[in-house]
């Protein structure tokens, strides 16, 4: 089938996560040394985790819930039971300075943006997170000026899987439903969201990680698993 428009997630979808986010960890921790604290790797992680779970359960469904600098604020308020904003802004700072440094685009992304190109087809991306912090991601990977649409949970208040992120991004595109398709690497945010608006949904399932499609309930499961990212191209055009 000939999709309208596609709209791609962004996170370990275009990109790879996992080192990125060991990169930017890295990077903070330097950070935090150089400002005088005496931390081991275990206990970064504890900070970090502890800033993350508290950040996570006050804004939870919220684009605030994925802001690093609020990790660190609230990790360590926590570790020195006192606030210190200027280690927190320094480390969040170089969180996502280690973090864009280790970017690379997926094998096949640009061959598919290629593809979706010639068949004049649009490309947006809907993603969970900060406006800024996505805008630096898409120009670290070069493919800003590859994307008709970018829409982020932070624009429209709320996080997929609502409607609201895709709807959005349906109306600026002037598409229906069923011209669309989705295409994502999370089951619950990307695939249950398209699912539930009629949207085709394909699940990237590169690094091995998705559930089996006998262990997914009937919202749950995409119209199309991808191994592989340039496979996206006989699906979607």
């Amino acid at each position: 089938m000939t999709y309208e428009a596609v709209l791609f997630d962004l996170d370990n979808t275009l990109y790879p996560y996992a080192p990125c986010n060991e990169a930017g960890k890295r990077a903070a921790l330097d950070a935090l040394r150089e400002r005088g604290y005496d931390l081991d790797r275990a206990a970064f992680d504890d900070l970090y985790a502890r800033g993350r779970r508290e950040a996570k359960r006050e804004t939870r469904t919220t684009a605030a819930s994925h802001d690093r600098h609020v990790y660190f604020k609230r990790g360590l308020s926590l570790y020195a039971d006192a606030p210190d904003s200027a280690s927190a802004l320094a480390a969040g700072d170089a969180y996502w300075d280690g973090y864009l440094d280790a970017m690379s685009l997926c094998d096949g992304v640009e061959a598919v943006f290629d593809a979706l190109d010639a068949a004049g087809t649009d490309v947006a991306v809907v993603t969970n997170h900060t406006t800024r912090v996505q805008l630096r991601k898409l120009t670290r990977l070069g493919v800003g000026d590859r994307i008709d649409l970018l829409v982020t949970s932070e624009e429209v208040g709320r996080e997929k899987p609502s409607a609201l992120p895709f709807t959005t991004a349906l109306a600026e595109l002037d598409r229906r439903p069923s011209e669309v398709l989705a295409v994502g690497d999370n089951v619950e945010t990307d695939v249950v969201g398209a699912n539930a608006l009629g949207i085709d949904s394909a699940l990237f399932v590169a690094d091995g990680d998705a559930p089996a499609e006998a262990d997914l309930t009937a919202r749950q499961r995409s119209d199309h698993r991808l191994d592989a990212f340039a496979d996206l191209t006989e699906v979607a055009t």
